[in-house]
């Protein structure tokens, strides 16, 4: 089967910069459009709207210096006007060499909000295409609102390509302004103009306000189009535009008659970097590029992995510079944690993964977040709690730290099933958990080890809800010994490393007469 070849023209830089709160800097631009470019391979990329600010000049500017010495600068397009020139003016003085110029595709928009006649309308778009002519500027023409204008004014939009087709202008782009088109609508409308004009090279331009954007790309294609523009993450006005990434992979996939330059692979490195310079969150389950979407999570279905790749499908992490993983929480099973122990190196005897799993479950119970990182964190306080017999018991405990006040610890302690309480205050949370334990041996005229050394350690690259582990180094009897602790909560993690300790030094016994009555 003969290819068609799909031109990809990128969006991010113009109309993505329309998303709500996001702007670029000059010298971010220019590392995008290097990207887009060098690195992804896209075959154009729209950069900016003319006459916006001195900013935006500089930004044009800086990216056609670069594009300059690269032979890019056929590749690069700015948004123009109908305004005499003005826009012209601006493009020739930043260097920019392709007009992208918006003009009315609906009949509801000439005439409320130009109030011009289609006549009117069409002289003065020959002369701003001329004039880019005169200026060495190349010329795309946007239909704006052009699929409420096949909807309503179908004979408008017909009379004004009759028009432009004879114009000298390199593309014709068809936008969904308000991203009101559903696949079927797409299809129709563009069989329609690619039938009637079949030697023209149109583009769609898809907005996804009904989350119908990639599906409305594929129907584009399927009707004839030669170019779509898309956006990094799907940024873009109001709900976006259709995202780069799922357009990508949906064509690769899906559609075989036709092919595109995208470097699959770099995708994931660049949608990141957008979303660092725009501080706009890719959602977690966002397709192809979100934090989940590569993550499985059913025990079940890493089973399956294990078993001739049940849960695959096509969407293969690799394709996108990225790997699968396998999530641990309360719906983990012991396939899940064996596919993350494999990546560590790490192995268990059934035994312990049985408890490790356990463990995991216990932690996703509590709404805890488990990582790969944490698992020989968790593995170490599993198999070291499984070295002694717990008789005594940290029962219950309430820590109190408000300005202003010293902090105190309410502790009831079970040892060997007798329930002591005592509170204490002290110069932290944990050093009131200490002074109200110390207490309680004192009472019961037990010693207590020393601590000399006490240590927090976290997963590398955690967050600050990670599970931390807390090591205490306590000395008894002219010996030094650690414990370890593990939990979200650095003090919950200490005041569990200091109940293991209580268990690992010799068993509390009471001396001769300490349990008669005694009168204070």
């Amino acid at each position: 089967m003969e290819q068609k070849k799909i031109e990809i023209m990128d969006t991010t830089l113009r109309d993505g910069e329309q998303t709500s709160g996001v702007s670029f800097s000059a010298a971010e631009k220019l590392t995008i459009a290097q990207l887009l470019l060098e690195e992804l391979h896209i075959d154009r990329i729209e950069i900016a709207s003319a006459r916006v600010s001195e900013g935006e000049f500089q930004g044009v500017k800086g990216i056609m210096d670069w594009a300059a010495t690269k032979g890019y600068t056929d590749k690069i397009e700015v948004l123009s006007f109908v305004d005499g020139g003005i826009s012209i003016e601006w493009m020739k003085k930043a260097g920019a060499k392709v007009q992208n110029l918006l003009t009315k595709g609906s009949l509801n928009h000439l005439t409320h909000q130009l109030k011009k006649t289609p006549e009117q309308h069409f002289a003065e778009i020959a002369q701003a295409i001329e004039l880019a002519n005169q200026n060495g500027i190349a010329t795309n023409v946007y239909l704006e609102d052009w699929s409420n204008g096949m909807r309503n004014s179908p004979e408008y939009v017909f009379q004004y390509l009759d028009f432009i087709t004879q114009q000298p202008v390199k593309r014709i782009l068809l936008p969904d302004t308000l991203g009101v088109l559903i696949p079927s609508d797409t299809f129709e409308f563009i069989s329609k103009i690619t039938q009637k004009y079949p030697d023209i090279h149109f583009d769609f331009h898809a907005h996804n306000d009904y989350d119908l954007s990639v599906a409305n790309v594929m129907e584009a294609i399927k009707a004839g189009i030669s170019g779509l523009h898309v956006t990094v993450n799907g940024m873009g006005e109001r709900a976006g535009n259709a995202p780069l990434e799922s357009t990508v992979a949906v064509i690769n996939d899906f559609l075989p008659q036709v092919k595109i330059n995208v470097k699959e692979t770099s995708l994931y490195s660049v949608s990141k970097l957008v979303e660092t310079f725009t501080g706009y969150r890719i959602p977690a389950n966002k397709p192809i590029v979100g934090d989940n979407v590569f993550t499985q999570t059913a025990g079940i279905h890493a089973d399956g992995d294990n078993k001739n790749n049940l849960y695959f499908n096509d969407l293969l992490p690799e394709r996108f510079g990225r790997k699968r993983k396998y999530a641990l929480g309360k719906t983990s099973g012991k396939a899940n944690i064996e596919k993350n122990l494999q990546e560590l190196g790490l192995q268990l005897n059934a035994e312990d993964l049985k408890l490790v799993t356990q463990r995991i479950i216990e932690l996703g119970d509590k709404k805890e977040t488990v990582t790969k990182e944490d698992l020989p964190y968790i593995i170490s306080d599993v198999l070291d709690s499984q070295s002694y017999q717990e008789r005594v018991v940290v029962q219950s405990y309430v820590l109190v730290h408000a300005k202003g006040m010293r902090p105190s610890t309410t502790l009831c302690l079970k040892i060997d099933g007798e329930i002591i309480e005592e509170n204490a205050q002290g110069d932290g949370q944990f050093d009131a958990f200490m002074n109200a334990l110390n207490k309680i041996y004192k009472s019961k005229k037990m010693p207590l080890p020393k601590l000399v050394d006490y240590a927090v350690r976290i997963p590398p690259g955690s967050s600050s809800d990670a599970l931390c582990e807390t090591v205490i180094t306590w000395t008894a009897n002219g010996k030094e010994f650690k414990t370890r602790g593990l939990d979200s909560d650095q003090t919950v993690a200490a005041i569990v490393a200091t109940q293991k300790m209580l268990n690992v030094i010799p068993s509390p016994t009471l001396p001769e007469g300490a349990g008669d009555k005694t009168e204070t």
